[in-house]
């Protein structure tokens, strides 16, 4: 179909309603968390799980949901993925307790798997070759001013209502995406997918990053010496090296191996890691530091970071076009060093509560940071591999940024010493902030140099590569929501 066609635009909305549904979810509810813990009385544990539940379900099945979509129909997945996240939605809204709403949030997260890899594909699918950059183009920035705007709209809804609306607002979302999906969207699916799905590679995963996941974050309470922590760990570590195993011997496997042997790749997905998992924990925390110890209110806590989504709409695509031409090895290995500096002044805030001397510094300069490494990162994942390849690149590098967000989150307060109810006490929670925050710089210039050490520019003569740099919307460098083939020259212009 054309762009600016009536049903090339309802294919739009429905996909950026979709995707921007799982990514805004994933944004308001840091924003809710000092709420939600007093109200369940919630250890930092729960809190922790409360984050970690929706990104364990999504990192693990990713890739699998797109490869779903490639075998049954995009359409089809991409719908039962809005039914599925609307439904965890409404069944978050109204939970009890912190448990039930655990259970659902990582159901919320199965949801996410399946929609979120299908909106890009059905773009692709959906598109004239020379319209498919226009139409990835509106959906890449439409996708960010919506995740953008989620905080604000988190803190609107805590402050004028209750944190159960930042999921009820889902509902009516979920009915216009369905609505519109079933009536305006055409079905496609891959031709070439083999009949086999790698659910034994997706089963391990789940099981590996699960009790991982569970080990780290209840250790520092329950001890790490007890029955139950070291016994989950150690299934963690069974089913890691199992799930390698599998990988390498399918025939078609969920995570080809084989893509890890090219050096170029391998250590733009260990940047990705490093770096994800520093701005992971440290935004994971950033919120609760401003409500509980600096008296923000959830709307103000929620405005604090639009300013890192004004600098990176405003540099990003002039940082890709400069990584086109002096290569990425310089701003890869800049850019975090820079992100480092900005997570640093965070200590400011523990001594300093106003906006405008205490955050702000410090948003902006860490935004400059992203600005100069994400597109670089971005483009050097996908540019790294074989053409065939790039789409299946760019859902990995993304998935590792999500599976570094997750770590950082389980890790990051129990290294900075935030367990049981100390975030509830102001002193405390500052002083844990000041050292997570310190560790999360650590992990940034450790980025850096990892990038200066290992990163190669392309050879003096060697002709540009066929995957230009990709623009990361708001909703990558806070989550890493695009999963699919790379952008096109018409995104970086956008």
């Amino acid at each position: 179909m054309r762009f600016g066609s009536a049903a090339g635009r309802w294919v739009i909305a429905a996909t950026v309603l979709g995707s921007g549904m799982a990514s805004i979810d994933a944004t308001v509810v840091g924003i809710a968390l000092p709420t939600i813990g007093r109200e369940f009385h919630a250890s930092f544990g729960t809190l922790q799980w409360v984050v970690t539940g929706y990104t364990l379900a999504l990192a693990a099945l990713l890739l699998l949901g797109g490869s779903l979509g490639d075998h049954f129909g995009r359409r089809r997945v991409f719908t039962i993925g809005v039914v599925w996240f609307t439904v965890a939605s409404a069944a978050c809204a109204v939970a009890p307790g912190s448990t039930v709403l655990i259970v659902t949030r990582v159901l919320q997260g199965v949801g996410a798997a399946l929609l979120t890899p299908g909106s890009l594909a059905i773009l692709q699918a959906s598109f004239r070759d020379d319209d498919r950059g226009s139409a990835i183009g509106a959906w890449s920035g439409l996708g960010g001013v919506a995740t953008a705007a989620g905080p604000l709209l988190g803190g609107y809804l805590v402050t004028a209502g209750s944190w159960r609306w930042i999921f009820l607002i889902n509902l009516p979302v979920g009915a216009v995406v369905l609505f519109v999906s079933v009536r305006h969207v055409p079905e496609s699916r891959d031709p070439t997918a083999t009949s086999h799905l790698d659910l034994g590679g997706a089963a391990l995963a789940t099981v590996a990053l699960a009790s991982i996941t569970f080990g780290l974050i209840e250790g520092p309470t329950r001890g790490w010496g007890t029955p139950l922590i070291v016994s989950v760990l150690v299934v963690g570590a069974v089913a890691a090296a199992a799930f390698v195993l599998v990988e390498r011997s399918s025939s078609t496997p969920m995570l080809p191996l084989s893509l890890f042997r090219v050096r170029q790749f391998s250590v733009t997905n260990l940047v990705t890691f490093v770096v994800y998992a520093a701005l992971g924990g440290a935004l994971f925390l950033l919120p609760v530091q401003l409500q509980v110890a600096d008296h923000y209110s959830p709307v103000e806590s929620g405005v604090a970071l639009l300013p890192l989504t004004v600098v990176m709409l405003a540099l990003s695509a002039r940082s890709g076009r400069l990584a086109t031409r002096i290569g990425p090895r310089l701003q890869m290995s800049l850019g975090p060093v820079v992100v480092g500096m900005g997570l640093a002044l965070l200590t400011r805030v523990t001594t300093d509560r106003s906006y405008l001397t205490g955050v702000l510094p410090a948003v902006l300069v860490f935004g400059l940071g992203l600005a100069v490494t994400v597109a670089p990162l971005t483009a050097t994942a996908l540019s790294s591999v074989a053409d065939e390849h790039a789409g299946l690149a760019s859902a990995v590098n993304n998935d590792v940024a999500r599976v570094g967000a997750l770590v950082a989150v389980a890790v990051l307060p129990a290294l900075a010493g935030i367990t049981g109810t100390s975030y509830l006490h102001p002193a405390e929670l500052s002083s844990g902030f000041r050292t997570a925050v310190l560790i999360s710089a650590g992990l940034c210039v450790a980025g850096g140099v990892l990038a200066a050490l290992g990163i190669q520019n392309p050879a003096r003569g060697e002709p540009p590569s066929t995957h230009p740099p990709a623009v990361p919307t708001p909703t990558e460098y806070f989550h890493c929501a695009l999963d699919g083939a790379p952008l096109v020259d018409s995104v970086g212009e956008a």
